[in-house]
């Protein structure tokens, strides 16, 4: 069964004009509701994710500011988002989602978050919208745990998983792989274990053809038993902060090469939903929508 990470602080409310889409964490699962591509029973509702866990991947006097509200007014101006408490117990329940979602791919092949994707986190520092790195955290509660050896993240979110690369710069048993804008934010980029820097503009074809060359023989050398999918589909031409140019066909395809690598490949991935900010909010559900309609179609 394909189990989705769900709540309703997802939708946290913010500021009226904030460019954050937040009314896509409440309206993408009502439409996968409504065409059927799930029932119910495909979601659970992730609570608060252990302190530990999370100090396991970001530096604890980073949290304990976050938690008490006390990070500086540069450091909230760099996050994006204006801190709140019901802002940090959000973050917690979207660490735990992707944490939870880990566990049940390793049950069923796949599982999903709703949100997270928060590749922008690093160890001691929030940056662009990301206050905690939901990815990391779930890798390294595999790790810690010993249910993976190798976890391979593929980030395909329009910008550098710059937190992501980070916070693994120095482990061997993560493998940091981001495809994204050359020329988009971040713009001082960390190095990535493989960074594919790709120019403005380019479209469906290219793209693919770069994703496959590059993602076939990654896993064929690597081995890994785990990823994480960080599926942003602020890759899409029509994204305000992206600069690419890729269909929501195009887009769609991106998302089977990789699920029907895992599968075929009998690896455990778990996805999470990274940006999309396309002033059309449809295109933003349809786009993200694909990626559980491939899930089901693939794994079920």
């Amino acid at each position: 069964m394909l189990k989705i990470a769900y709540s309703p602080l997802y939708s946290h409310p913010l500021p009226s004009g904030h460019r954050f889409p937040m009314e896509k964490y409440e309206l993408l699962p009502e439409q996968l509701l409504y065409e059927g591509t799930v029932s119910m029973e495909n979601f659970f509702e992730p609570g608060l994710l252990d302190e530990k866990w999370i100090v396991n991947t970001h530096e604890p006097t980073y949290f304990n500011k976050l938690t008490s509200q006390t990070l500086s007014k540069s450091e909230i101006r760099k996050t994006g988002f204006p801190l709140s408490e019901a802002l940090v117990q959000r973050e917690i329940h979207i660490m735990h989602g992707s944490v939870q979602a880990a566990l049940f791919a390793l049950e069923f092949g796949i599982a999903m978050n709703i949100a997270g994707g928060t590749h922008h986190a690093f160890t001691d520092r929030g940056e662009g919208f990301c206050l905690l790195n939901d990815i990391a955290i779930a890798a390294n509660y595999l790790l810690e745990n010993r249910l993976s050896k190798k976890v391979l993240v593929v980030d395909l979110d329009v910008h550098q998983g710059n937190g992501t690369a980070e916070i693994f710069k120095n482990n061997d048993d993560v493998f940091t792989f981001s495809m994204h804008g050359a020329s988009n934010y971040p713009m001082n980029k960390e190095k990535s274990d493989l960074d594919i820097a790709l120019p403005d503009k380019i479209g469906d074809s290219d793209y693919l053809r770069l994703l496959v060359d590059n993602l076939y023989p990654l896993l064929d050398n690597l081995q890994p038993d785990f990823i994480v999918f960080q599926c942003g589909v602020d890759v899409l031409e029509t994204d305000k902060l992206g600069r690419l140019g890729l269909s929501v066909l195009g887009c769609k395809e991106r998302d089977r090469i990789v699920i029907e690598l895992a599968k075929r490949n009998n690896i455990p991935i778990m996805c999470c939903m990274g940006g999309g900010y396309s002033p059309k909010i449809s295109d933003i559900i349809e786009a993200h929508a694909n990626t559980y309609r491939i899930a089901q179609e693939v794994y079920f």
